[in-house]
């Protein structure tokens, strides 16, 4: 029997939406969900709030691990095994963690649930490559981005509230039970890979090929943009919260955790984005969407709430909309190792998450919103303009 890839006409295609939709809200929810509790964690275990934000950068620094790792594992032994395995791997640490009084625990913890996180991101934009028709993958990776932004939204916001309202302990039971559901409708939806051929290289041979995307120009400029984007959105984020309660607006850490309802424009531009992208072309709508991005930034140095809420939206929808599409894009430009590649990406983008909350430090304390602000607004748009003139270079 011959087989042909899938479209958004056949059922597989929308068994493998859902089930990484499902997937993808479930990992970015469990990565982000410590971030209003860093507060809570500084009063609980007596640490001190450098200490607290471990909980989430060592979790992100674990998922870079796993990025290389699994990515490169996943050309070798397929890609369903491992988006599974993610889920399991994210889903136990949050049983775990309420049941002990050690910091140092919860950090070991959140390190190894960020390695298990990484199985879906390694694995998964190769998956939909593989195994979905090239005019409809860019809909279904829209959609795939989108989770992740709705899944990063929901998980800040539910165990902000539930915290306040109750304990964090319970808000990761709550986490767990979620994820359980998740890993049972994914164990039963996802299809079995078609088209994956796994490398039968030597394994010399094989670090070889994985290595060999980083000598191609075209990729190199896209892991710089995945940097660039997520440093920019990144240290906007990470000091908001400092920001908005200092005056003129003095707001309380409830108020301030609920401007992250904001990414659910991003839930709605990635999905536009993929659609757009499939009729006016990807490089068109990702430049509109960096454009965006920059101008959302730039209108949260209004001192008047209300506008720098609507500028908070407009950034994310931008973001997402260029992050989607640079995501998408990665695929494209390989014929081996794809699993690989896509990790590459996901790890300059997380290099970028680092980045952005530590390197725009220095911003923070020597000019304060404006200097940050500006900063963050400029880089991408110098970025994809260099970005244009590297790859005129390429073609001449």
């Amino acid at each position: 029997m011959q087989h042909k890839t899938y479209t958004m006409h056949d059922l597989y295609f929308w068994r493998i939406t859902v089930s990484l939709a499902l997937a993808s809200f479930f990992v970015f929810a469990s990565m982000y969900a410590v971030q209003p509790l860093l507060p809570v964690f500084v009063k609980k275990f007596d640490v001190t709030v450098s200490g607290s934000s471990l909980a989430l950068s060592l979790t992100i620094i674990g998922l870079i691990i796993g990025l290389v790792v699994l990515g490169f594992l996943s050309d070798r032994n397929g890609r369903t095994v491992f988006i599974k395995l993610s889920l399991v791997g994210s889903v136990i640490p949050f049983f775990l963690i309420p049941l002990s009084d050690s910091f140092f625990l919860l950090l070991v913890l959140r390190f190894v649930q960020g390695f298990a996180l990484a199985g879906l991101p390694a694995a998964s934009l190769a998956y939909l490559s593989e195994e979905i028709d090239r005019r409809s993958v860019q809909v279904a990776t829209a959609l795939y981005i989108s989770s992740n932004a709705l899944g990063g939204m929901i998980g800040r916001v539910l165990t902000g509230y539930l915290t306040d309202h109750y304990s964090w302990e319970l808000s990761f039971y709550v986490l767990a039970v979620i994820g359980a559901v998740i890993l049972v409708a994914v164990l039963f939806m996802l299809p079995k890979s078609q088209f994956f051929e796994p490398s039968e290289l030597t394994f010399s041979r094989d670090i070889k090929s994985f290595m060999f995307h980083l000598k191609n120009p075209v990729l190199l400029l896209i892991f710089g943009l995945g940097v660039v984007l997520q440093f920019s959105f990144t240290g906007i984020w990470t000091y908001l919260p400092f920001y908005l309660e200092g005056p003129p607006f003095s707001l309380s850490l409830v108020t301030i955790s609920n401007m992250f309802l904001a990414y659910g424009l991003g839930v709605v531009g990635s999905p536009v984005a993929g659609w757009l992208a499939s009729r006016i072309g990807l490089r068109k709508v990702r430049i509109a969407g960096i454009v965006v991005l920059s101008c959302g930034i730039l209108m949260t140095l209004s001192g008047v709430l209300w506008l720098l809420i609507i500028g908070l939206c407009v950034a994310c929808l931008g973001f997402f909309t260029a992050h989607s599409l640079t995501a998408a894009s990665v695929s494209d430009q390989v014929s081996h190792h794809k699993g690989s590649a896509s990790s590459l990406y996901l790890v300059s983008y997380y290099v970028g998450v680092s980045l952005g909350s530590t390197a725009m430090g220095p911003a923070w304390s020597l000019f304060g919103w404006t200097g940050l602000v500006l900063l963050a607004a400029i880089l991408p748009v110098i970025f994809i303009f260099i970005v244009q003139q590297q790859r005129k270079a390429l073609t001449d």
